[in-house]
């Protein structure tokens, strides 16, 4: 059964996923944020004390500081996801595939706004079936 070709975007939707984009921003400099002053918190903490430390709390301590800035790499990569969205409503181009030039579904933006592929091409894409396209690096 073949599937049914995408409609290009209404204003109104494009209207619809900038907002909700620029909401995920708001909420990711949040998280962002909260997770930078926990991380910080953790080395202040051990720093500032002068009771002996058991190697097991530094170890502890440790792990979650990594496991903090691991998540904030992991906020940041999503934060210029969704800054290259809003610079692609900007240039017009929001909810086009960058693989296939065609729209992006309606499904599939509901679920992942910032999507730079459809479905199709992103599954192919993670078979190795295609390439990255060039200006992706």
């Amino acid at each position: 059964m073949k599937q049914e070709q995408e409609k290009p975007l209404t204003p109104r939707e494009i209207e619809h996923f900038h907002q909700r984009l620029l909401t995920m921003r708001r909420e990711l400099l949040g998280d962002i944020s909260h997770i930078n002053g926990e991380a910080l918190e953790g080395v202040n903490r051990v720093e500032l004390s002068n009771m002996p430390v058991h190697m097991a709390d530094v170890g502890t301590d440790n792990y979650e500081q990594e496991f903090s800035l691991g998540l904030m790499d992991s906020e940041r990569k999503m934060l210029k996801e969704i800054d290259d969205a809003l610079e692609e409503i900007v240039k017009g181009t929001y909810g086009i595939c960058e693989g296939t030039g065609k729209p992006i579904g309606r499904a599939r933006l509901e679920a992942v706004p910032y999507a730079r592929y459809c479905v199709e091409f992103k599954d192919k894409l993670e078979k190795g079936l295609v390439a990255l396209p060039k200006n992706n690096g």
